[in-house]
């Protein structure tokens, strides 16, 4: 545009130039024509028919020309051609050269202020609507911008969230983990104990049935010999005796703390078999294995519900920490991805608000060039319309007279009369 408007600049002013030039010269013509020595010159050497006649003839022509002329007075050009009437001698031909120039010249601008509307309607019509374009597409890429920083925060939350959802989950998994080790310690503890006191039991009243009950009484197993002590034997050698049972009472039973027995009792009278007593004392016994059967049963059952019931969280931990995740793995992965395109649509957009800045310029400069044609082109129409009109009724006021009638002395004066009159 630039480059246009440069170039545009410097034919105007060579117009200009070139205008200037020939109205100069159009001046000097109508000086050198009208000066007495060449209006003697050409008095001998044209044609002159009757004075009246020709004086009655070109006042008539040039008044009804002068006539047509003046109503218009927008352009110098036409005063120029006014001038020439008015002259002290002057060629109806020469006249109709210039009046057919000064028409032409006309038709001429008018077909570049028509171009030059033309190109500026569209040229403004085009960069208003790029205009327009660049601004919704900054509105656009302004809105993903937002919407893209809006997203990773959003998902750097939900990262963090997730993130702090495992570690709590991480942290409850140790908790239950040494809960159940704590659990499964105390019912192990629980079974031994309470097995070792059935099994003590049991062994005290197998030892009151060998007594008050011997049909109940169950012998300890004999003496497995292994194959050495089965040779020894054989060959009739002595065993090494057998050691006694340590634990709780010599009954080998080690799972309860040794307890001191009380002091003997004092020395009674003779003694004689209580069997109703030790019936009662014996039914206890089997009241406190029946406790203890229970108390293990119910600990056997609380130890395989308490396992289940941690294999199960334990399962549903590993499930959702999984999923998490993958959740976290996927969130960065969308992350990452708007971070990259937030990148590119702040490139975009700032390349975007430039063009922008840079059309709104242009724009700028496009109604600097144009806006006073656009607002004036109407008036300049009519005008040069008018202008043309009365050039073409001059002409055709002109065009009827006989052109070498008017070179006379006489008719000059007749002329110059009625000029000064008007």
């Amino acid at each position: 545009m630039e480059k246009d408007c440069a170039t545009k600049d410097e034919e105007h002013a060579a117009n200009q130039k070139i205008r200037a030039e020939e109205v100069l010269a159009i001046a000097d013509t109508i000086k050198i024509l009208n000066d007495d020595d060449a209006l003697e010159l050409f008095k001998k050497t044209l044609p002159t028919p009757s004075l009246l006649q020709l004086s009655s003839t070109g006042q008539a022509l040039k008044s009804r020309a002068l006539a047509a002329l003046q109503t218009n007075k927008g352009d110098f050009r036409l005063n120029l051609i006014a001038l020439a009437l008015k002259g002290k001698k002057v060629s109806f031909a020469k006249v109709l050269v210039m009046i057919d120039d000064m028409v032409k010249l006309l038709k001429s601008e008018q077909v570049s202020d028509d171009d030059k509307k033309a190109y500026c309607e569209k040229t403004i019509d085009t960069t208003e609507d790029k205009v327009k374009e660049l601004e919704l597409s900054v509105s656009d890429l302004q809105k993903a911008v937002d919407d893209a920083k809006e997203g990773i925060s959003t998902l750097a939350e939900e990262l963090e969230a997730l993130a702090d959802g495992i570690k709590s989950l991480d942290t409850q998994v140790a908790e239950a983990t040494e809960q159940r080790k704590q659990e499964h310690a105390d019912s192990v503890e629980v079974l031994t104990s309470d097995n070792a006191a059935k099994e003590l039991i049991g062994f005290a009243k197998n030892r009151m049935n060998k007594f008050y009950n011997p049909k109940m009484y169950k012998a300890p197993p004999k003496r497995q010999l292994s194959e050495e002590e089965r040779i020894t034997v054989n060959m009739g050698g002595t065993l090494a005796p057998t050691a006694a049972p340590a634990g709780i009472a010599g009954t080998g039973i080690t799972a309860l703390s040794q307890v001191a027995p009380p002091p003997p009792p004092e020395t009674a009278g003779a003694y004689a078999k209580k069997g109703e007593a030790s019936n009662g004392v014996i039914a206890m016994m089997d009241m406190m294995i029946a406790d203890l059967d229970k108390e293990i049963t119910e600990t056997e059952v609380n130890e395989k519900e308490g396992q289940q019931e941690y294999e199960q969280f334990m399962s549903d931990a590993a499930e959702k920490r999984a999923l998490d995740s993958k959740a976290i793995e996927e969130k960065e992965g969308v992350k990452a991805d708007l971070e990259a395109r937030l990148l590119k649509d702040e490139e975009e957009k700032t390349n975007t608000l430039k063009e922008a800045m840079a059309t709104h310029e242009y724009l700028a400069e496009v109604h600097g060039d144009c806006d006073w044609l656009l607002t004036n082109f109407e008036t300049r129409k009519e005008a040069r319309a008018g202008e043309v009109d009365a050039l073409t009724k001059a002409k055709a006021v002109l065009s009827g007279a006989d052109y070498s009638l008017l070179q006379s002395a006489e008719v000059h004066r007749h002329i110059k009369m009625m000029l000064c009159q008007a």
